[in-house]
C-alpha cells in the first residue's frame, strides 16, 4: 500500500496539520514513498520561502513524477470515459495501484475517476 496525495494532502502538509504529517511519516517509516505528479506541486506551490518550509520539507520525500505525453494520454482517456475535466486528478488517480490510499480534500471527483480507471483503493480526506 502507498499514499498517492493531492494538492489537498499537500496543502495539509503546508499547514502542518498533524494528522498528514504522521500519515506521511507512517508511511516513510514503511519505506513506502508516497508518491504524486508536478501537476499537483504546482497547484500548490507559490513561493520559496518561510511560508512554503513545511511543504518543501515534505516534497522532499516525495516521488515526484512527470506529467508527460503518455500520463497526460492516458489521463484524457480516463476523463472521457468518466465524463470529468481536471487532468490534474485524472493523472493523479492514475499513479495509484489496487490497494493504495489516496488522500484528497475532493473524495467524491476521485472516488469517480478511481471506479472509471478500475482500481480498488481507499480514499481518505486530508
Amino acid at each position: 500500500m502507498r499514499l498517492v496525495l493531492d494538492a489537498g494532502a499537500l496543502v495539509a502538509l503546508g499547514r502542518n496539520e498533524r494528522a498528514m504529517w504522521l500519515r506521511l511519516k507512517a508511511a516513510l517509516l514503511a519505506r513506502e514513498e508516497p508518491v504524486c505528479h508536478g501537476g499537483v506541486v504546482g497547484q500548490v506551490w507559490r513561493a520559496h520561502g518561510p511560508r512554503q518550509a513545511a511543504l518543501a520539507r515534505a516534497l522532499a520525500g516525495l516521488e515526484i513524477r512527470s506529467l508527460d505525453l503518455s500520463l497526460g494520454r492516458a489521463a484524457g482517456e480516463l476523463l472521457g470515459r468518466a465524463k470529468r475535466s481536471d487532468v490534474v486528478d485524472a493523472a493523479l488517480v492514475l499513479l495509484a495501484e489496487d490497494g493504495d490510499q489516496i488522500v484528497t480534500s475532493d473524495p467524491e471527483d476521485l472516488a469517480q475517476l478511481a471506479r472509471t480507471a478500475g482500481l480498488e483503493v481507499e480514499i481518505l480526506t486530508a
